[in-house]
């Protein structure tokens, strides 16, 4: 068999698994390894981070997340799905994303509106999250709630506060505050100096909410602005699509870091779970110095997440690239 015609069918088989996964995941690299810390607000030392990992441009979709259920929750022994995910614009009771379940257990099915499936996903605790890492990491794989799927991988311990771990070479995993807080206020041009914004669209000024961003051009986010007392969409959706405000992005390329839904870190506070960002419903948590943290049990209105990584050259990849240089050496 010729060389080119042996490494175009182990590239091809590469493409063919990666493009087996339903979820794709768009990741901006967070660079300048051993930056140093913002120590600005009371003595805080964060966003400090020694090496260069991935973060989600995005938030996890209701899309995404409908995807997930249908692999590993046709039974939902865990509780991945909140039933006030189904209710949307309900009012101030309810403000879900549209994720309907039908069916019955073990054969539950979801699906999502086409309007609705790329707003982020809310009423997910810190353990949801955890979950859909795992299944990430596993590789996106269809079956029960378990060993394989979403029970282990880039997390070991889920639901157990003091055992709770990422795992060694975790591909997919929540970020920490510091991996979090970095890819919002650090300035990418700065390198490893201890230079933060306050927002995380890269600028010291309040971020307005207009939607169309013909007024405070580059420095828009989903929030409720109390001085104006006014948010940026209201009833039924108050969560904008990902990259609505496409001039907003963080200096690394993030979206809706400021605003949308909070969104879950991993660093533990005694017994509760790091949030960050603020969301359509709260005047505050978009400046850098605002913080909270809840149970991880928890599933709020406003509450997302989004997921980072440190990825793996793929398997196949590896192979080809090693059959390759054997080839070559074979015929020199």
């Amino acid at each position: 068999m010729k060389t080119t015609h042996l490494i175009a069918i182990l590239l091809a088989a590469f493409v063919a698994v990666s493009s087996a996964e339903a979820v794709t995941i768009d990741l901006v690299t967070i660079g300048n390894a051993g930056n140093a810390p913002d120590t600005r607000y009371n003595s805080i030392s964060v966003g400090s981070v020694g090496y260069e990992y991935q973060i989600g441009k995005y938030e996890v979709t209701a899309g995404q997340y409908t995807e997930f259920l249908n692999a590993v929750a046709k039974a939902d022994p865990n509780g991945l799905y909140n039933w006030s995910m189904g209710r949307p614009g309900a009012g101030d009771d309810s403000q879900g994303a549209n994720i309907l379940r039908t069916e019955s257990s073990p054969n539950y099915s979801y699906s999502v509106a086409a309007d609705w499936a790329n707003r982020p996903v809310n009423y997910v605790s810190f353990w949801d999250a955890a979950r859909f890492a795992n299944w990430l990491h596993n590789g996106q794989p269809t079956g029960p709630q378990g060993p394989g799927t979403t029970e282990d991988g880039a997390y070991h311990d889920i639901g157990n506060q003091a055992l709770f771990g990422r795992s060694p070479g975790a591909r997919f995993f929540i970020p920490t505050e510091d991996e979090w807080y970095k890819a919002a206020y650090h300035d990418q041009n700065a390198g490893s100096a201890a230079s933060y914004f306050d927002y995380p669209t890269g600028t010291n000024v309040v971020p307005g909410n207009d939607i169309t961003e013909t007024t405070n051009l580059g420095n828009n986010a989903n929030y409720y602005n109390i001085i104006s007392n006014s948010v940026a969409i209201r009833s039924p959706y108050y969560r904008t699509v990902a990259g609505e405000f496409e001039l907003s992005d963080s200096p690394y390329g993030t979206f809706d870091q400021g605003g949308n839904v909070w969104e879950w870190n991993e660093t533990k506070f005694s017994s509760m779970r790091g949030l960050r960002g603020g969301s359509f419903n709260f005047g505050w948590g978009l400046r850098a110095p605002s913080s909270a943290n809840i149970a991880p049990a928890d599933e709020f209105d406003s509450v997302g997440f989004r997921v980072a990584s440190i990825p793996e050259p793929g398997t196949l990849l590896l192979v080809a690239m090693a059959t390759l240089g054997l080839l070559l050496r074979r015929k020199r």
